[in-house]
């Protein structure tokens, strides 16, 4: 999606106080902006906690370990959109996680400058990147247009080593986080016996030590044929990479 579609869709909503901007999504609650968290969550003045939806940022406060990196620019990238302004949520699916957040797509709605789509805007300044899920994922391919656009562009944390796509060969042992890797899909792995939260199925990375978990919301991937080239976005830990939703893989070239 170009960026005047973004900008489209907000000057409509300027001019029209009763279009939804995001009309397949139920609308919520309003509140005025009182803190960023990082630059996937805020707290309204109501004192709920907004995590926004369908996509992540780095963390500015993991528990036991160092913020990740371009997580304090990207929170800031969220305070200089949103923070002391009137918004209001969307819903596309679920609205509360387990902490009772609000998942939602949140859009300012006062006259303190043009109405924004934070989560959309997030993405195309290189703030965050797409993390779907099956219950609130609406919208996920202008997104992950948006997000593929950043990265083209080097926008944000596109332009920091870190984040930017690698080859599975080259992951290091110890990498841990969120990673986009290109690879070739090998054979099918056993999964040991004692896996906490086994996948639905794993798969080789061919040249590389890093393996890929696949969960059951993306197990067509299980049936990918061996040398088909992929994409794949996901978190990394103990050398595999879990891809846990079908979007989250691209495939690159089918042999």
């Amino acid at each position: 999606m170009p960026r005047w579609a973004v900008w489209g869709f907000v000057i409509l909503f300027a001019g029209c106080g009763r279009a939804s901007p995001l009309p397949d999504m139920q609308p919520g609650e309003t509140g005025r902006v009182v803190n960023v968290i990082d630059g996937d969550a805020l707290v309204l003045d109501t004192g709920q906690s907004v995590r926004l939806v369908s996509i992540e940022a780095p963390a500015l406060y993991p528990r036991e370990r160092d913020a990740d990196p371009y997580a304090a620019e990207s929170a800031r990238i969220l305070e200089d959109l949103a923070l002391g302004r009137r918004v209001q949520l969307y819903y596309p699916g679920i609205t509360r996680d387990r902490y009772d957040r609000a998942l939602a797509h949140v859009v300012t709605i006062d006259g303190a400058g043009p109405e924004v789509w934070l989560n959309a805007v997030m993405l195309e300044r290189g703030g965050a990147w797409v993390r779907l899920y099956p219950d609130t994922a609406a919208r996920g391919d202008d997104l992950l247009t948006l997000e593929t656009q950043a990265r083209q562009a080097e926008a944000g944390l596109w332009s920091t080593p870190t984040y930017r796509v690698t080859d599975a060969a080259a992951v290091p042992i110890e990498t841990r986080g969120f990673r986009l890797v290109r690879a070739q899909l090998g054979i099918a792995l056993p999964i040991p016996p004692e896996t906490p939260y086994p996948p639905t199925c794993r798969r080789s990375l061919e040249g590389a030590d890093l393996t890929l978990g696949i969960r059951n919301d993306a197990r067509t991937a299980c049936g990918l044929a061996v040398g088909t080239k992929v994409l794949v976005r996901g978190y990394i830990a103990d050398q595999e990479l879990d891809l846990t939703y079908p979007r989250h893989l691209e495939v690159i070239e089918a042999d």
